[in-house]
């Protein structure tokens, strides 16, 4: 009879519970909440797209060459690229949920306060300790 090899079970990230977890909910909520507040953003491009018909003609010297490679040198040095970048890494981005937020900031709220309660009283015992020393 042949030897059976078991192996072990992998156990899910912290990132492939959550997905599983909020697989349908979270994304269809997002995607309502994203669709809600881009309609403002839509219209004024869709405004300004209308406004900017009249002055179409004005562009064709824009749409040359050079002008092209100025733009582009522009753009470089007023950093346009990286905010885009910035931008579209800002949208991969898996945020926490509500809950998971304000526990974290507890958290951090918490270990702020500890951490400053131990600095002021290092603080106090060390001033005690050198006024004894120094004064005395």
């Amino acid at each position: 009879m042949a030897d059976k090899k078991t192996t072990a079970k992998r156990s899910q990230t912290v990132r492939e519970r959550s997905q599983a977890d909020n697989a349908g909910t979270k994304t269809r909520r997002l995607r309502k909440t994203a669709t809600t507040a881009a309609k403002p953003a839509k219209a004024a491009q869709k405004g300004l797209k209308t406004a900017s018909k009249p002055f179409k003609p004005l562009a064709k010297p824009f749409k040359t060459k050079p002008a092209r490679k100025a733009g582009r040198i522009l753009s470089t040095v007023l950093l346009i690229n990286y905010l885009r970048g910035s931008w579209h890494e800002l949208r991969q981005v898996s945020w926490p949920d509500r809950k998971t937020t304000a526990k974290l900031t507890l958290a951090v709220f918490i270990f702020a306060v500890v951490f400053g309660s131990i600095i002021a009283l290092t603080d106090f015992v060390l001033d005690k300790v050198f006024k004894k020393i120094l004064l005395s």
